[in-house]
């Protein structure tokens, strides 16, 4: 990336921050988005200023046939629109290359979910009579019975807690608020958690965060994603079999299983759109279907 062109996406990364307040993750996306675009602009001997409607679609069809998905190529799309009414309205550019250029069509995923025989082995997995152990049980605990998104989970404080009332504060997506209840199970494994590993983790240290590492330092997304592939593979699943996405579809998948109302999901979730939610129904209709057909005597 020329050096012109990296003063002009740290302006616009600066821009959309002010702007828009996203979150640090988001803002990571958007970067890493334009930086991949512009060292392909370089393989072709171009800049984003020189950019043409045509290079933008060479570049789409350079993605997919990476092997990306309509739905990654489509995000990276928006980014790319999004740079360039930017570097329209900065007037470095007249033309926005990107103006009519249609997103792929996303086809609805079915989110991967697994059982709950499964969902019990994992959380059997970590020794509880070690800090280690105890801590990460009581993570995949909250994130399985709340259906945290993997950022909650690591950016919950411990005032986000109500032990008493058996509730949690998540804040999601956009800084939107919501309450989560807790099991008498999570409420448990957390007081132990609280008692005996946080504070010997802390070694007299302070912290806002509820998890933390043996270091008494803010648990991250990524640590805790190894620790769940390590449970994975002594339990004897394919490592990418579940992660921290697929224990939330588990929650979602889970509730619906057993007869809650799809709003309720909904508000657990902290989805502002229902047909985003909508999506479950589908995984729990597959299973009910499999399981007619194989207990049913017509099945």
């Amino acid at each position: 990336m020329s050096d012109s062109d990296r003063l002009v996406l740290d302006a616009f990364i600066d821009n959309i921050w002010i702007e828009k307040g996203l979150s640090k993750n988001t803002l990571e996306s958007y970067r890493s988005d334009l930086e991949q675009f512009s060292n392909w602009l370089k393989t072709k001997d171009l800049s984003f200023s020189k950019t043409a409607k045509k290079d933008i679609l060479s570049y789409l069809s350079f993605l997919f046939k990476s092997g990306l998905g309509s739905k990654t190529v489509a995000r990276k799309l928006s980014s790319l629109k999004s740079f360039f009414r930017y570097l329209v309205f900065k007037s470095i550019i007249q033309i926005d290359p990107s103006n009519d250029i249609e997103t792929p069509k996303l086809l609805k995923s079915i989110p991967k979910s697994i059982s709950e025989k499964e969902i019990e082995k994992l959380l059997d997995a970590p020794d509880e009579k070690t800090d280690i152990g105890l801590r990460d049980k009581t993570m995949i605990e909250t994130l399985y019975s709340c259906g945290l998104r993997i950022s909650e989970l690591t950016n919950l404080e411990l005032l986000n807690l109500n032990l008493r009332q058996g509730v949690i504060r998540v804040i999601g997506k956009g800084q939107k608020e919501r309450l989560v209840p807790m099991g008498d199970q999570l409420i448990s494994l957390l007081e132990n958690y609280l008692v005996s590993t946080r504070k010997n983790f802390l070694k007299k240290k302070n912290s806002d965060f509820l998890f933390l590492s043996s270091r008494g330092q803010k648990m991250t997304r990524q640590s805790f994603w190894h620790r769940i592939k390590y449970y994975c593979i002594n339990c004897g699943f394919e490592p990418e079999k579940i992660s921290p996405h697929v224990l939330r579809h588990a929650f979602a998948t889970h509730l619906l299983n057993n007869g809650a109302d799809l709003r309720v999901v909904q508000l657990l979730l902290g989805h502002s759109d229902l047909n985003t939610t909508q999506i479950y129904t589908e995984v729990a209709r597959q299973r009910l279907k499999r399981l007619h057909t194989e207990h049913h005597p017509r099945g």
